[in-house]
């Protein structure tokens, strides 16, 4: 890995942002946590090994400041955001409905393993490989994938969305 780190940050900047907004919901946040994630890379360049892309590592250290984050708030965990405003041109019965299907889905979703979280934001909002997402964990494609699917069968598991 070369020492040039501003090309990397034109390269994976957006995407470790877009990754850290999967994990966090707050564009501040995850544009702190970026340029942290840019600066530890900095400072710990001589720790990539060339096991994983280095996008997947660029992730491993978002994803270890953002669990520092988290024990720093553990006392004030931040809420999801469930959107105010339903569809203006969707009919009001429709609309409230949709809001119940997306305010359950987001509780379902709160209420799983953070593992199991985070696998299904990044593969369902982020849009990441399964190699990419095992890469992450430190695991296999095969492993994301199964564990993927065990994760949404447990979001599919109480039929009432």
């Amino acid at each position: 890995m070369s020492a040039d780190i501003e090309a990397y940050y034109r390269e994976y900047g957006k995407k470790v942002y877009l990754y850290l907004m999967t994990l966090c919901n707050e564009p501040d946040t995850a544009e702190e946590l970026t340029q942290e994630t840019f600066y530890q890379a900095i400072r710990h360049l001589n720790r990539y090994r060339g096991e994983s892309t280095v996008y997947a590592w660029l992730c491993g250290i978002a994803k270890n400041l953002w669990k520092s984050e988290l024990r720093r708030r553990k006392s004030h965990p931040p809420a999801a955001e469930i959107p105010d405003e339903p569809d203006p041109a969707a009919p009001p019965d429709e609309a409230a409905e949709s809001r119940e299907i997306s305010v359950t889905l987001l509780r379902k979703l709160h209420g799983l393993p953070e593992q199991d979280k985070e696998l299904i934001l990044l593969r369902a909002a982020a849009g990441l490989s399964f190699r990419t997402i095992g890469e992450i964990f430190g695991k296999t494609e095969n492993w994301a994938r199964v564990s993927f699917y065990r994760a949404k069968q447990k979001l599919k598991e109480d039929e009432d969305i």
